[in-house]
């Protein structure tokens, strides 16, 4: 199995960035044998989105290929979502724009908001309202939020009770992730999640 974990963050060094690492590493000690893709949208590697992508031969087609591809062949996803202004960053909602039901559609993921202070919520309910329509993007009921970013998730060995809660709750939710991941495969190979006569949500 491949999961692909989407650092939202445009920032260099990012929380977001170190986090989706700590959640990639947790996925690999639960199952050695997966793939995880990590992708940072640090330095924001995509331009805005617009129509020109649905054209093959265009510069913005050509642009997104291998992105499009790398999110093809993934099983699962996790999206890490820092809290910028009380909203998902500009970068992660113009890549749910880009991806589409080929790249995403009914495929598990897991959301973890990530914020510097005690915020991040916002984020997560945001994603949840509009992150999936179209693209058909199966969000897990289960997710993460990690307050006080800076301080948790540091070093082999948890700092407080809060963080070794957290370490287990991301145990937890990866697992879930996993188990979704392989259940719904079933679903995709149906044929039912092609039907050309609803290509997009109501």
């Amino acid at each position: 199995m491949k999961v692909m974990i989407v650092s939202g963050s445009h920032r260099q060094e990012s929380q977001s960035e170190r986090v989706a690492e700590f959640v990639g590493n947790d996925l690999l000690r639960i199952d050695p044998t997966l793939v995880v893709d990590s992708f940072s949208l640090s330095g924001n590697p995509l331009p805005l989105w617009d129509e020109s992508v649905w054209q093959k031969s265009s510069p913005l087609a050509g642009l997104w290929e291998p992105f499009r591809e790398r999110m093809q062949q993934a099983h699962a996803f996790v999206f890490v979502t820092p809290e910028w202004a009380g909203m998902v960053p500009p970068g992660l909602k113009n890549l749910l724009l880009f991806a589409g039901q080929r790249e995403v559609g009914h495929k598990p993921a897991l959301l973890v908001g990530a914020s510097a202070a005690r915020g991040g919520s916002y984020p997560i309910s945001e994603l949840r309202m509009s992150g999936y329509k179209n693209n058909r993007l199966l969000i897990i009921p289960e997710h993460i939020l990690i307050q006080d970013a800076a301080d948790m998730l540091l070093g082999e060995e948890p700092v407080n009770e809060r963080d070794a809660w957290l370490r287990k709750r991301i145990t937890f939710a990866n697992r879930l992730l996993l188990e979704y991941g392989k259940a719904i495969g079933s679903i995709r190979a149906s044929g039912l999640t092609e039907d050309a006569d609803f290509p997009y949500g109501m």
